[in-house]
C-alpha cells in the first residue's frame, strides 16, 4: 500500500470547536500494528469530552482524531503480528486516548495486541459499541471483584454502556442481578434479565427489600458522587465488594469499613495511556467475542444512525444523554 495514500478523518483541530472533516495522511503498520481499514467507530461520553476541552486525564490534545471504540477489517499486517491475516474482522478500544490515533478515520494503526476477533454474529456497527464498555464492566466484575454463580449484584445504572455489559457479564456468569435504572428503562433492564429497581428507591428501602438488610455481594457503581456513597452502604457485611468505574470524587470510607467491606476502583484507559497490559485488552475482547456468539452479549443499541461526516451530531446526541443505548459513526 502506498505510505504517501491519504484518507478521511474527523479532526479535532481546537478544543472546544467542532470536529473537522479532513483529509489525512494514511497510517502505515509499523511493527507489531495492523492497518485496520474502519467499518465502525463507537462512540463514548469521554469522546463528547475531549472535544469540549475537558477530560484531562484522557491525554489527548488537539489536533487529534478522537474515537475509542472501532471494528473494522485488517488490511495489512506489521512485523512481528501473529494471530491476525489481511481480510480479517476485527475490534477493540484501540485509540482515542493518549495521543493515540481514534477511530473517527478510514484506517488506523492499531497495536495488534488490543484487537481480537470480532464476533462471527454480529455486524460491525454492533460490535463497534461493545469494547471500552465491556472491558469496563470486565475488569471490574471479573478482575476485581471475581464475580461467581450464587452470587448477588447490583448494577448501578444498568441500561447504561458499562452497566448494560456488567448486568449480562453477571448474569451470564450465573449471578443474581439486579440493576436500577428509570422506569421507560425497566423493559431494557428486564430484558436483561436483572430485576429492576426504581433509581430514585432509597438505599436503605432497596437493600432491605432485595437482601434482607445484609446488603449484595458486589456492587457496581457506574455513576460516582453520591451513588457512589450510596454503594457502600449497600455492600454486604463482611465479605460485600463495591467497584466503581467514576470513583473520582471524595468520598467517606467509614460506612464501608464499617462493613467490613472492600472497594476497588478500575481505570480503563491505563492500557491506552501507559502501553502497559494491552494484552489483556485484547484478551478481554476475545472474550466478548465468545459471549457474543454463544448468546449471551449484545449492546444496548441507539435507534439513530451517522456517518462520518455526521460525527458532530452523534457526539451531541452522546452528549445529550437522550441516545437511548450505544451511538455508532458508520466509517465505511
Amino acid at each position: 500500500m502506498n505510505a504517501n495514500a491519504t484518507m478521511s478523518a474527523l479532526r479535532l483541530d481546537a478544543a472546544g470547536k467542532p470536529l473537522v472533516l479532513s483529509t489525512v495522511e494514511r497510517p502505515v503498520a509499523g511493527p507489531g500494528e495492523v492497518l485496520v481499514r474502519i467499518t465502525a467507530a463507537g462512540l463514548n461520553p469521554l469522546d463528547g469530552k475531549i472535544r469540549a476541552g475537558q477530560g484531562g486525564h484522557a491525554r489527548h490534545p488537539a489536533p487529534a482524531i478522537l474515537g475509542i471504540d472501532m471494528a473494522g477489517t485488517v488490511e495489512v499486517v506489521g512485523a512481528g503480528v501473529e494471530g491476525f491475516q489481511a481480510g480479517d474482522a476485527v475490534y477493540g478500544m484501540t485509540g482515542g486516548v493518549g495521543g493515540v490515533q481514534g477511530s473517527l478515520a478510514q484506517y488506523a494503526a492499531v497495536d495488534a495486541r488490543l484487537l481480537a476477533h470480532a464476533p462471527a454474529t454480529l455486524p460491525p456497527i454492533e460490535a463497534a459499541a461493545l469494547p471500552l464498555a465491556f472491558i469496563t464492566a470486565w475488569e471490574g466484575l471479573v478482575d476485581r471483584a471475581n464475580v461467581r454463580e450464587g452470587q448477588s449484584v447490583l448494577v448501578i445504572a444498568g441500561a447504561g454502556g458499562v452497566g448494560s455489559m456488567a448486568v449480562q457479564l453477571a448474569v451470564g456468569r450465573g449471578a443474581h442481578v439486579y440493576a436500577t435504572g428509570s422506569r421507560v428503562q425497566r423493559a431494557i433492564i428486564e430484558g436483561l434479565r436483572a430485576t429492576w429497581i426504581d433509581r430514585d428507591a432509597p438505599i436503605s428501602e432497596v437493600v432491605d427489600a432485595h437482601t434482607a438488610g445484609e446488603g449484595f455481594d458486589i456492587v457496581y457503581d457506574t455513576l460516582g458522587g453520591a451513588t457512589l456513597d450510596a454503594s457502600f452502604v449497600a455492600a454486604r457485611r463482611y465479605g460485600g465488594h463495591v467497584v466503581s468505574s467514576l470513583g473520582w470524587g471524595t468520598h467517606a470510607l467509614a460506612p464501608l469499613s464499617f462493613r467490613a467491606a472492600t472497594y476497588s476502583g478500575v481505570f480503563t484507559l491505563m492500557p491506552l495511556l501507559t502501553g502497559k497490559g494491552r494484552e489483556h485488552h485484547g484478551a478481554i475482547m476475545a472474550e466478548a467475542t465468545k459471549l457474543v456468539d454463544a448468546g449471551k452479549l449484545r449492546p444496548v443499541m441507539s435507534s439513530q444512525r451517522f456517518t462520518l461526516a455526521e460525527g458532530n451530531a452523534a457526539l451531541d446526541l452522546v452528549e445529550g444523554g437522550k441516545a437511548g443505548g450505544k451511538v455508532v459513526v458508520l466509517v465505511d
